[in-house]
């Protein structure tokens, strides 16, 4: 519990002022963490960091994660958007199955690519989640950060019924609604209070806020499953008493993109 104290602390010390200052200098960190993340997916799945599908794989997250801020400022033809770039790195990842006879499986292929989408999409509406409405963006992570800690802090006291025991032992049903109910009434005072989205009703604010927390709950749910698969305990070891950046942020790869798509930094 103390080394999970400790690098929350750091963690939080780094990574609360680039959150903060926004632009480039968050740009640049979350392009690393998507690299990171990417580069924990290959270690599952026992593949060398420098091989051909792994420097494809960094590439193509990157690309994933800029904000179009970018693209619209690059002195470039037409065609090389980000469209065509991710296309182009699953054709390779997909030719190298073939050049490589099979050592790149289809199933390695598959995964790599899957995982690019999910991590560099998700990286890529944290950014535009926060350049387009600040407010918005601290409304999501009041909802993951109460969600996780309220749903960990009632499953522990209160806890009796097994949400997914084979994809997660530890979580409950009594810990999820609990998290969430919290989460909740937090988010909609925040919501009330700063009003950041006054073109959406109490009501509408109240199911986002249900549809996000559950949402976030999924996304620690799906990385379970991802490490069940695997068979790992944590995808990573960069942050000891935590596990990697999945573990850290998979509610948020999954939350952050539906505050944009519902258009809450509107």
């Amino acid at each position: 519990m103390r080394t999970r104290i400790i690098t929350a602390i750091v963690a939080l010390a780094i990574f609360v002022p680039f959150v903060i200052k926004g632009g480039i200098p968050l740009t640049i960190l979350i392009s690393l963490l998507g690299v990171i993340a990417v580069g924990e997916l290959l270690f599952m799945k026992k593949r060398l960091l420098v091989s051909f599908e792994a420097l494809v794989s960094f590439v193509a997250v990157v690309v994933t994660i800029l904000p179009n801020s970018f693209w619209r400022l690059l002195p470039a033809p037409a065609f090389l958007n980000p469209r065509t770039l991710i296309y182009l790195f699953i054709f390779l990842l997909l030719l190298t199955t073939v050049l490589s006879n099979n050592k790149l499986s289809f199933d390695d292929a598959g995964a790599l690519s899957l995982g690019v989408l999910y991590i560099g999409f998700g990286f890529h509406f944290f950014l535009q989640a926060r350049a387009e409405n600040w407010m918005a963006f601290v409304f999501g992570l009041i909802i993951v950060w109460l969600t996780d800690s309220f749903a960990y802090i009632i499953g522990r006291k209160l806890g009796k019924h097994k949400l997914i025991p084979k994809i997660s032992p530890n979580k409950t049903w009594e810990g999820s609604i609990g998290g969430t109910a919290v989460a909740t009434i937090v988010a909609i005072i925040f919501a009330e209070s700063t009003h950041f989205a006054t073109h959406f009703s109490l009501f509408e604010i109240v199911l986002a806020t249900l549809v996000l927390s559950i949402a976030g709950q999924f996304g620690d749910l799906i990385e379970s499953a991802l490490k069940r698969y695997f068979g790992v305990k944590d995808s990573g070891t960069l942050l000891p008493g935590h596990g990697g950046i999945l573990d850290r942020f998979d509610s948020m790869l999954i939350v952050m993109p539906i505050i944009v798509l519902i258009g809450l930094t509107a």
